[in-house]
């Protein structure tokens, strides 16, 4: 079986699902979007009941894009009976559960245009034809299905990242996104530790800890961070998530952008600052009766770890990096909540050399999100942290980043893009500036 496309659009996370919401109604532009899984399912580990997004409701899949469009988080809530308790919740942030059915109620309506259960083995180009071609396995049947198209978007996302010092450990190690799967076993055990630094480690400590009484385990909290860092959500932040500080951080040397990414990771890794002090709060009622077996360990790195099968548990070697003292841990149960990493798709071998890389084996991305050597061939969508900066992974930023792409493939705005948003400038001035004057009546 085969069929051609205008372009083909592989994995449906947000991103991906965005686009394909957004491109439904233009009639100059026929999509396919692939996805391996057998439905849409967001983090499906991480679901924790209470568990908010950290970002406002208006950053759902088409709104900043297009306020009208039928696939609004707003129009779901309304078709689903929940407008007026959304509305007098008066809370900007969905649940993140609610999220997630918000995605699977907009998968739902866009019809033959998503297919599930397909695993892309292979990307190849036809040089007579002009089109890439996209070789699939349907999961269910093993049927082999073959999609043509010039044009790739690739939203794979990013995998689960484990560090070194804990890679390849036997036992029952889990990481963050396979939590709500582990919880029970790990509930089981008599002392569990999480690893990890931000809002995904939080929302673990936390739902373990408001059951420590009832199991009676041991929790510890390990963090390399020098403290419990909470996300930087002040409004002149918030600015630069926006196409400014997109164009000045794509002209920043790689080097300077590299260093940069390092450093903001509070602005886009950072925890609620209401979860830091939810945890406090718990903290303090849990200890009103004598010691919680609870410790929070800061500034604190794992520097290896071994499973004794025999009794069960892990032997974490760890630094206190500030002392530099090194100290060792024992604990039954194990949560890495280390964060994703974006690593290139192995189906995409056979079209490296049309693909531009730069000097440490990454994307070489352009502005306009483009990665083939002739442009405006393959897109992608989150892979892009190293060029454009913290925008990258932010749900507030995806409609305009499908907006750019729309527009790279029909040759034309059919969403107006914003160009200026920011009250604030952040690269120097061009040419000589002068303060500016207060208007006279």
């Amino acid at each position: 079986m085969s069929s051609t496309h205008d372009f083909i659009a592989i994995g449906l996370g947000p991103f991906n699902l965005g686009l394909a919401c957004l491109t439904a109604p233009i009639p100059d532009l026929d999509g396919l979007f692939l996805e391996e899984r057998p439905e849409f399912d967001w983090h499906p580990g991480m679901l924790l009941e209470t568990a908010e997004l950290q970002t406002p409701f208006l950053a759902d899949l088409v709104t900043l894009a297009d306020p009208t469009s039928p696939f609004s988080f707003l129009n779901y809530v309304k078709e689903s009976g929940h407008l007026y308790s959304f509305y007098i919740r008066e809370r900007f942030y969905p649940l993140r559960s609610e999220y997630n059915d918000y995605c699977r109620w907009a998968a739902g309506r866009l019809g033959s245009a998503v297919r599930f259960g397909q695993h892309v083995a292979a990307v190849e180009y036809d040089e007579q034809d002009g089109r890439y071609v996209v070789h699939a396995v349907e999961r269910a049947t093993g049927a082999r299905r073959t999609y043509r198209a010039p044009r790739l978007v690739l939203g794979t996302g990013t995998p689960p990242y484990v560090p070194e010092a804990c890679r390849g450990l036997p036992g029952d190690a889990v990481h963050s996104s396979r939590y709500l799967d582990s919880k029970a076993a790990l509930q089981a055990k008599s002392s569990v530790t999480v690893v990890g630094s931000g809002q995904s480690a939080a929302e673990i400590y936390r739902d373990l800890l408001q059951d420590i009484d009832r199991f009676g385990y041991a929790l510890t909290w390990i963090t390399r961070s020098p403290r419990f860092f909470p996300l930087e959500y002040t409004k002149l932040t918030l600015e630069m998530t926006s196409p400014e500080y997109a164009d000045y951080f794509h002209a920043l040397p790689a080097a300077t952008r590299d260093r940069l990414v390092a450093a903001q990771k509070n602005l886009y890794k950072g925890i609620n600052s209401s979860l830091i002090d939810e945890i406090f709060d718990l903290l303090y009622v849990k200890n009103r009766r004598g010691p919680c077996p609870t410790r929070l360990m800061t500034n604190t790195a794992v520097t290896g770890a071994r499973y004794d099968e025999e009794r069960g548990e892990y032997a974490l070697d760890l630094r206190q990096v500030e002392q530099g003292r090194d100290f060792g841990l024992a604990t039954e149960g194990l949560v890495l909540a280390t964060g994703y990493r974006y690593e290139p798709p192995s189906f995409l071998a056979p079209i490296a050399d049309r693909i531009e890389w730069d000097g440490s084996g990454r994307f070489a991305v352009r502005r306009d999100y483009t990665i083939d050597t002739a442009g405006r061939g393959i897109f992608v969508q989150n892979a892009e942290l190293h060029t454009h900066g913290f925008v990258a992974p932010d749900l507030g930023m995806a409609a305009y980043r499908n907006s750019c792409i729309i527009r790279a493939m029909l040759g034309r705005e059919h969403y107006p893009i914003e160009r200026s948003i920011a009250f604030q400038e952040f690269g120097a001035p061009t040419e000589e500036t002068r303060p500016a004057k207060a208007a006279t009546a």
